[in-house]
């Protein structure tokens, strides 16, 4: 029997959903009408009686407030703003992502010239960057020797950085973050 391929639905934008008309509880509640004007606390029902008579949606923008604050609104405009909101400010996120420069103890000079571009490369990009140095079979004997390894490599580095991590070990060797100032 073949198996079929199921795709999986698009992601949208996740905006967080408010209460409309009829899914709205709490009595009272602060109304302000579509002028912005700031009408004051009144009965939901009459909030309800006042978006039907302006042909509007009764929309409950803070739900945590005692009493909860009611807008008079169109809804399905107040959505897409909302989401058009969401999607910019996504948009202007900036993402750091963490490359790795693997060296180790027998690493060669010119190696490590070659790393050392690689890591300001990352760092000029904005890039975190995580120094890893292994450790491997009788190497695991000097570790002295691989911390002092992994602090002349960042000491070569010519661009600026701060370190996130100090240099600590784990199973197969040391490693640290660093990232641009």
């Amino acid at each position: 029997m073949r198996r079929r391929f199921r795709r999986k639905p698009k992601k949208t934008a996740k905006v967080p959903q408010m209460r409309a008309n009829e899914r709205i509880f709490a009595d009272p509640v602060i109304l302000i009408d579509q002028n912005q004007e700031h009408i004051g606390e009144i009965s939901l029902h009459e909030a309800h009686a006042l978006a039907e008579e302006a042909g509007l949606d009764l929309v409950e923008v803070s739900p945590k407030a005692k009493p909860p604050v009611c807008k008079i609104l169109d809804y399905g405009k107040f959505q897409y703003a909302q989401a058009k909101q969401y999607r910019q400010a996504k948009s202007q996120q900036k993402v750091v992502s963490t490359k790795g420069v693997r060296i180790g103890i027998r690493t060669d000079k010119h190696d490590l010239d070659f790393k050392k571009k690689q890591a300001e490369k990352f760092l000029s990009k904005g890039n975190k960057v995580k120094v890893e140095i292994v450790l491997r079979g009788r190497e695991k004997a000097h570790q002295t020797l691989a911390k002092e390894n992994i602090e002349k490599f960042l000491d070569s580095l010519e661009t600026p950085y701060r370190t996130e991590e100090e240099i600590k070990k784990f199973p197969s060797g040391f490693n640290t973050i660093i990232a641009p100032e």
